[in-house]
């Protein structure tokens, strides 16, 4: 089984600067397509589904809004 790499700091920069450019690219309309493709181009890229689950379970993780929470205790 081959390592996973990380991305440095400046990787991650870049890798994210991308992203929002090719979200933008895409139009608000297509942006839920976009990234759906995109992630099932890098779970193939990947090729470990038990990993890639892991990672989805890593970036749902912290997406609510403070603010949404306390208008929810009101």
């Amino acid at each position: 089984m081959s390592q996973v790499k990380e991305l440095d700091i400046a990787g991650l920069e870049t890798v994210y600067d991308a992203l929002a450019q090719a979200i933008d690219a895409a139009g608000q309309e297509k942006a839920q397509l976009f990234l759906v493709k995109l992630a099932l181009l890098n779970a193939n890229a990947l090729g470990n589904a038990a990993l890639f689950q892991t990672q989805l379970n890593i970036a749902l993780q912290d997406l609510s809004d403070p603010d949404d929470a306390k208008l929810n205790d009101t």
